[in-house]
């Protein structure tokens, strides 16, 4: 699975921590999910970061289809 939370923020010109103070996630749920550490994710925060990114979930993550 692809995570696209970096690019995402590269490309609106955010940072982390505007991301945190945008939503109220937790800075260490943030970081997990930037640095792609995290091992999964609550539907809520799903929610919580699609609408202050203004992206939806399918932008945020992509499942990655392997070369046959």
């Amino acid at each position: 699975m692809q995570n696209n939370l970096r690019v995402i923020l590269a490309k609106k010109k955010l940072k982390m921590s505007d991301v945190v103070e945008g939503t109220g996630l937790s800075r260490n749920t943030v970081r997990a999910l930037f640095y792609e550490t995290a091992k999964g994710i609550q539907f809520h925060t799903l929610e919580v970061l699609c609408n202050f990114l203004d992206c939806e979930v399918g932008e945020l993550f992509e499942i990655e289809k392997e070369a046959v």
